[in-house]
Order: structure tokens, then sequence, then C-alpha cells
């Protein structure tokens, strides 16, 4: 069997793709797998580390706040429409799989045009622009939540298929133990995971970052701090300037050990991206989820609400994200541990952890 597998942009279109690649290489290790993605994406660095080939087009987003710059979303239209059509004809793959970013679209509609079967995977409940327009033609679609249905009301309903987010199998059979173990936790310490997404947020680093010398007053507090790169340097003098860099907190720019951080964490702060949160149930943690106001359909929001609403997270919304009330949730959940429980067996009760399974069954 051979696949070709595309998405791109973030982590929350990547990751599912490997999931799925990771699935398909389980049941049929013969399978020949190639990505398809940008240069400049993060699919450029997290495909390859993961073991799989990869292959680039161009191809970008439209610019709604400055319109000029869609005269080079279309010229990487063509030009990746082209650059797709080739490496089809090149690879000769008996499907294609869609899982999100503009980078999918050339390479789905040139595999559509072509006959060649195609799937595409929406991890929001509120679908991006991308699957929306793709979604016409392919001959299964999946979605991650019931709420997305409504979005595709033209698609034949016997090709849609409600799955949940594909989760890599290093946090479906992640251990807690194991993994405070690995990155150097005592069965004392309280150790909490911040981070706002593959690119990182800078409303939350700003907050964590003036909150942290003040949690560190409690002896058993420790965190795992991944700022994204674009504010790493700006954090870490922040905190030397406070003389809070100390060996209880890990300072990151990006982490790959997601996988290691998130089984061995006691409390959770990020955004409320699909994958996040489908990360996040399926090892069973307790979580602060302060949703993005900047995306598509206010989608992130309703993944936070979804995991409030059963006791599993404190929604926050950035509004009223502060210094004092994210100490005040952290050093709240730290002290009571029972509540901190019933969060973390919430969590694991929403987690689903058979989409990659599912959505094998339907491509085979």
């Amino acid at each position: 069997m051979k696949v070709m597998l595309t998405g791109g942009g973030t982590g929350g279109h990547i990751y599912p793709a490997i999931a799925i690649a990771d699935k398909i290489k389980q049941r049929q290790p013969s399978a020949d797998i190639l990505f398809v993605g940008t240069e400049r994406g993060l699919e450029s660095q997290i495909v390859p580390k993961n073991g799989y080939p990869i292959r680039y087009i161009p191809a970008r987003g439209f610019d709604r706040r400055r319109p000029l710059k869609n005269l080079k979303t279309l010229r990487d239209w063509i030009i990746g429409s082209q650059a797709a059509l080739q490496l089809i004809n090149e690879f000769r793959p008996d499907m294609v799989i869609g899982t999100g970013g503009y980078v999918s679209a050339p390479l789905v509609r040139a595999a559509q045009r072509k006959g060649i079967p195609t799937y595409i995977h929406e991890q929001n409940a509120a679908p991006g622009l991308t699957n929306r327009l793709l979604a016409s033609q392919v001959t299964k679609l999946f979605l991650a939540y019931e709420d997305a249905v409504a979005a595709f009301s033209k698609i034949p309903p016997e090709r849609i298929i409600v799955t949940g987010n594909p989760v890599r199998q290093e946090f479906v059979n992640a251990s807690a133990s194991v993994a405070r173990t690995k990155v150097g936790l005592t069965t004392d310490d309280f150790m909490v995971l911040c981070f706002g997404g593959s690119r990182g947020a800078l409303r939350i680093n700003t907050v964590m970052t003036k909150a942290v010398a003040g949690l560190l007053k409690a002896p058993e507090f420790r965190l795992v701090f991944i700022t994204g790169r674009e504010y790493h340097s700006d954090v870490r003098r922040e905190l030397k300037e406070a003389d809070a860099l100390i060996d209880r907190v890990e300072l990151l720019p990006y982490s790959e050990r997601m996988h290691e951080y998130l089984p061995a964490a006691d409390l959770v702060i990020s955004r409320a991206g699909a994958i996040t949160v489908a990360e996040i149930t399926a090892c069973g943690k307790a979580a602060v989820l302060i949703p993005s106001p900047n995306v598509t359909g206010n989608h992130q929001y309703f993944n936070a609400k979804a995991l409030a609403d059963r006791g599993a997270a404190v929604l926050l919304p950035e509004s009223e994200l502060s210094e004092e009330l994210l100490t005040e949730i952290i050093l709240r959940l730290m002290r009571d541990r029972p509540t901190l429980n019933q969060m973390a067996e919430a969590s694991r009760a929403i987690g689903r952890t058979g989409a990659a399974d599912a959505i094998y069954q339907e491509i085979i």
C-alpha cells in the first residue's frame, strides 16, 4: 500500500497525520508512506524526526487583512498544484490523506482529478477553510466532533465518520510514573506543564513569567515552561531579571518530549487546540485551558468548555487571565489533591484513543 499524507503549518495538523501514518505502519509494516508539506512549516522539522520522508511544494494561506499578499498565494497555488501533480505521478499513491492546513489543498485536489481515493480529517468542531473546500469530493470525511457534521450538510451521511482525533501511541500507552522518572521528578514534586501550542502564546507566557516567582515559594512546585521559539529569549531574560530561573524551572523554546512531559504533569496550563485537548484527555490530566481568541469560529472555547462542563478542566478566558488569578488556581489545585484527582479521572473518561484505528479500518 502506498499512502501520501499532507497537513501542515501547526502541530495540530501535523501530529494527527503522524498518528495515522504510525497506525498504518503498525498494521502494514511494508506500507510505503510519503508526507507532503512546505519547507517553512513545522512539518519540515517534525515529520523527518518521526521517521518519515517528506517532499515539499509551495503553498500559503489567504491573508484577509492584506489582500495584495494573496497574489503570492495565487502564484503558490498554481505552482503548488503543478508540483503536487508531479509528485503524485512519481509516487503513484493508492490514496491521499489530508489533515488540514493550506498545503493539503493542492495535493488533495490533484489526487481527486486523477481519480485517486482521498480522505480528510478535520480536528475541530468549527471546520477550517481548507477542509470545507475539499470535502465535497473526498471518498470519506473523518471528523473529531459530532458538532462538525452540520458544517458538511451537503455531504452524503454515509461518507462522514466521526472518529475523534488521532493521538500518537506514546500518549495512549504512557505511564505517569515512568514519565516522571524520565523527567527527573520525585513523588513529592508538583509539576505544572505550561505551553501555548506549537508556536507559543504571548499572553500565557507573559502572565506565567510574572507568576513564577510567587509560585516558587511553594517548595514542591516545579515548572516545565515551553514558550515557543519566538518568545524564548525574552522569557528567559525576564525570569533571570526576576531571579526566578532556578533548578525548579525548565524553560524550553519547543519540545519533542511532550509524550514524556504531559504524562508526568500534575496540572497542564495550555491553549485548547483540538490535538492538545485530545492528548491531555488521553493522558488523563487536569488542566487550566486558556482558549485562543483568534481562531476560526472560536472553536478553542468550545473545546475547553467540553472539558470544563465535565469537571476535567478550568476554563479561563484570556480576557480574564491575570498573574493573581492564575497563581490562585494553581496553588488551590496543588493543595487540593482530591479535586485534582477528580479532574484527572474526568479527563481520562473523556479521552478517545481509538481514532487512528477507526480511520485505518475505513481506508483499507
